[in-house]
């Protein structure tokens, strides 16, 4: 009798895991069916990650011996070479387009010319950087993860920063709520056209998706653009180097399981990047104004005289596309976004796409117009009520959920 019903117990536990195991198989199915989609789509514009942080480290360990120090009047030819660099840039693009009348082969010389004096000048502005943001960060007495825990005041992970072109960012979105689902790397040398055509493709799969350009990626070295001021150099380097500093926390242990799709969870990557951006810009404008701030001169970005402010639009669509969303009005949604996108360009305001995945990527940072994330606002108040950057990051990077903040900050 026993034998019979072991068998039987036996019998139901195989039509069990059998069943267990089919309903997987079903509900992995369509994802799997998707990511071979998509890549297939991206497959020849992906950029290899892994090849370009052989190649970069290789040449860090020869940077080791040949580092330059930059001076004072190389500092400012790089910078005023940035600047050149983008105007020249855009004046060739002009011309091309039958749009301005110039001498193009003039134009491009030059172009050339700057760019050769600033490849030259890069690994010397890359040292200067990373010795800012490191000792500004020492200073707040922030030096490594597990400072909190045991004091060594030992700068970890290295400042390291490389000046390029960054790759682009494919964010991809359902299109009935906003939420990054997939974000694939791609090359740093994509036109329009190829953006437009792997968008229209990806698009045509039910998704919403919209290829980025980045400013910056913690990699390591930290790839930061080479075509922005030195205030925004100083923050995308500090916010990447904040990205690598996190991810030996529990915090940002689970942003990067989300990013490796392991444990998707879309409030603890706003809590990352949201604290990353906050701290990198706070350190930021201690070394800008320590370093680069003309006497008397103010580079903050000016309100427009029109009276419109973008911010506050970005809020309020932002809003009313999540109203849309959550009634299922995905159509309607689409329709108003590109409304606005429309109205935002006739107010100076250019933006190639607006969609779910445009608020996807830059609703992670609760700080930013786009995000109507309470998360930013949260932060902002345990920010006012720490005593100190460092006590700040410390009380962050210890918690593991949207509850922990909340929690803390009540």
């Amino acid at each position: 009798m026993k034998l019979v019903k072991s068998r039987r117990k036996f019998r139901l536990l195989l039509v069990a895991i059998v069943l267990l195991l089919f309903s997987l198989v079903a509900g992995c199915a369509p994802a799997q069916d998707f990511n071979k989609q998509l890549r297939d789509i991206t497959g020849p514009y992906r950029f290899d990650l892994v090849k370009w942080e052989l190649s970069a480290l290789i040449q860090e360990v020869g940077k080791l011996f040949s580092r330059q120090e930059s001076t004072d009047n190389a500092t400012a030819a790089y910078f005023t070479n940035v600047e050149r660099i983008k105007k020249l840039e855009s004046e060739i693009k002009a011309v091309r387009a039958g749009d301005r009348r110039d001498d193009l082969a003039s134009l491009e010389d030059e172009l050339g010319e700057r760019q050769r004096q600033n490849a030259e000048l890069a690994d010397a502005i890359e040292k200067l950087l990373e010795t800012q943001i490191r000792e500004a960060f020492s200073r707040q007495g922030i030096f490594n993860p597990v400072d909190k825990y045991v004091r060594i005041k030992i700068g970890f992970p290295p400042v390291n920063i490389h000046l390029g072109k960054p790759p682009h960012l494919l964010v991809v979105s359902p299109r009935d709520r906003i939420e990054s689902i997939r974000e694939v790397t791609l090359l740093p040398d994509m036109t329009q056209e190829d953006m437009k055509s792997i968008e229209a493709e990806i698009d045509s799969l039910g998704v919403s998706s919209l290829v980025v350009g980045l400013g910056g990626m913690s990699t390591y070295p930290s790839y930061v653009t080479d075509k922005a001021d030195v205030r925004f150099m100083l923050d995308t380097a500090g916010e990447e180097w904040l990205h690598q500093y996190l991810s030996f926390t529990p915090l940002g242990f689970l942003y990067v399981l989300d990013l490796a799709g392991i444990r998707r969870n879309y409030d603890i990557a706003t809590m990352n990047e949201t604290v990353a951006s906050m701290v990198s810009k706070e350190i930021g404008a201690i070394i800008y104004e320590q370093y680069y701030a003309r006497d008397g001169a103010d580079d903050t970005e000016q309100a427009t005289e029109s009276g419109f402010d973008f911010n506050r639009e970005m809020r309020e669509i932002r809003k009313a596309v999540d109203d849309y969303l959550a009634r299922g009005e995905i159509e309607q949604a689409e329709e108003f976004m590109e409304q606005k996108r429309q109205y935002l360009a006739e107010n100076g305001y250019h933006i190639r796409k607006l969609n779910q995945a445009y608020f996807a990527f830059y609703g992670t940072y609760a700080d930013s117009p786009t995000s109507i994330s309470p998360i930013g606002v949260e932060l902002k108040e345990l920010r006012s009520q720490s005593a100190s950057l460092k006590d700040f990051l410390d009380a962050v990077t210890g918690m593991t959920s949207r509850q922990d903040l909340a929690e803390w900050v009540r």
